[in-house]
């Protein structure tokens, strides 16, 4: 495919999108299970140039236009000059050739966040513009199976490096937006078990649990395993780790990724067997709540989440949150941990909730996030501390956005 079917099935895409919100990844399916002809470079110039559009659909205007947005995203952030952008536009298969007034058109002057959230947000024009970057691959290293120096030789044809701030993490730069991203998942080291995809952010978040050895600790809110590999690695398989997720299909994926990491210490407890999760009431070391959230945290990957937010749906969030951290801290033992995590920036699905929580659990206190960090990790993390909380986000550590708060059961 040439620029002018490229452009026009990404106006089409984005059509769709403006009419019924859906996932971006479920829309250029759809549109490559119906475009035969297209190849790899043409699906990865098309998703590309969907996602940098969804960046800056409010001030570009795509709500209104997405072929307008989608002409401002290839001038103002492609960089494509005049002759090019009408020949894409003008070109056999292309969506039209362009107006006057489409020529004339100029940015918005607004922030390329959810309006409803414009004043809830803290430093929200920088928080925006943080959202408008294109994010890194981010990998953890597995330790119980590889080193930082070995996975990075493994990785070095994909242009790897050592991650900033976790000592387990390694960066792979943002590919352009026009080209598929580095395959990670094809390369010998990510089927032998050495590394994860992973956030640096998400990394951390375990790691601040500090020293976890021979612990019984259990992952609440599972998922797909991400945190329960990274919690096992922390633990050199001592101890055991209970992955518990209340939706079963989440937890589907959990198994092939623990054989392949050589995960030993972890038990998979499903939602259909209630008698063994009632087993541990009262008898964790630790249990670490990655709660639902808006996932505002990783809108500088996924924008087009950021469009179907929703107060209502923000709501139900909260709501939920509210409800697992009572489920949660009836396995804490007394002398225990809660670590309650959200991949979210808002005070609302974070501080607001915690406090709500601590006005009924009385016999949980607000201990310092870092509190059992390692020194060296304190001293990195340090900087991102505020208000009893670690505050990770995409302009202030380069990593997704997640908000951390740990919460020590008092004894008797």
């Amino acid at each position: 495919m040439r620029d002018p079917g490229r452009v026009a099935a990404s106006i089409d895409i984005l059509e769709r999108y403006r009419q019924r919100p859906s996932p971006l990844s479920v829309l250029v399916q759809d549109w490559a299970r119906n475009a035969r002809y297209a190849g790899s470079k043409d699906r990865a110039f098309v998703r590309g140039l969907c996602l940098d559009v969804l960046r800056r659909w409010r001030s570009f205007g795509g709500e209104d236009s997405p072929r307008i947005a989608t002409l401002l995203t290839l001038k103002n952030l492609w960089g494509w000059d005049e002759a090019r952008i009408e020949e894409a536009f003008s070109g056999e298969h292309g969506h039209g050739a362009l107006s006057d007034d489409e020529r004339d058109a100029r940015p918005l002057d607004a922030l390329d966040v959810p309006e409803f959230l414009e004043h809830d947000l803290p430093n929200a024009e920088q928080f925006a513009a943080s959202l408008g970057t294109r994010a890194p691959v981010d990998l953890r290293v597995n330790t119980l199976k590889a080193n930082r120096e070995k996975a990075l030789k493994a990785l070095a044809s994909l242009g790897a490096l050592e991650a900033p701030l976790s000592p387990v993490g390694l960066r792979i730069p943002p590919s352009p937006a026009a080209e598929k991203g580095p395959g990670v998942t094809v390369i010998p080291a990510y089927g032998k078990g050495w590394v994860e995809v992973q956030d640096e952010g998400s990394q951390l978040t375990v790691l601040t649990c500090g020293d976890l050895h021979g612990q019984q600790v259990l992952d609440f809110c599972a998922g797909g395993g991400g945190k329960t590999l990274a919690l096992s690695g922390v633990m050199e398989n001592s101890g055991q780790v209970f992955a518990y997720d209340a939706d079963a299909s989440r937890l589907a994926p959990i198994h092939d990724r623990l054989r392949r990491a050589g995960a030993r210490n972890v038990q998979v407890i499903a939602p259909q067997e209630p008698e063994r999760l009632e087993a541990l009431k009262g008898k964790l070391d630790l249990v670490f709540v990655d709660a639902p959230c808006s996932g505002a945290g990783t809108w500088r990957r996924h924008p087009d989440a950021k469009w179907r937010l929703t107060p209502e749906h923000l709501a139900q969030r909260q709501a939920e949150q509210d409800q697992v951290l009572r489920q949660a801290a009836e396995f804490v033992k007394p002398g225990g941990t809660l670590v309650f995590v959200t991949c979210s920036f808002l005070n609302s699905e974070n501080d607001e909730r915690v406090a709500e929580f601590i006005n009924t659990y009385s016999d949980f206190l607000i201990e310092h996030p870092l509190a059992a960090a390692s020194e060296e990790l304190k001293e990195r993390l340090q900087p991102f501390v505020s208000e009893d909380a670690l505050r990770l986000s995409p302009w202030a550590s380069d990593t997704d956005g997640f908000t951390l708060m740990r919460l020590k059961r008092q004894d008797g």
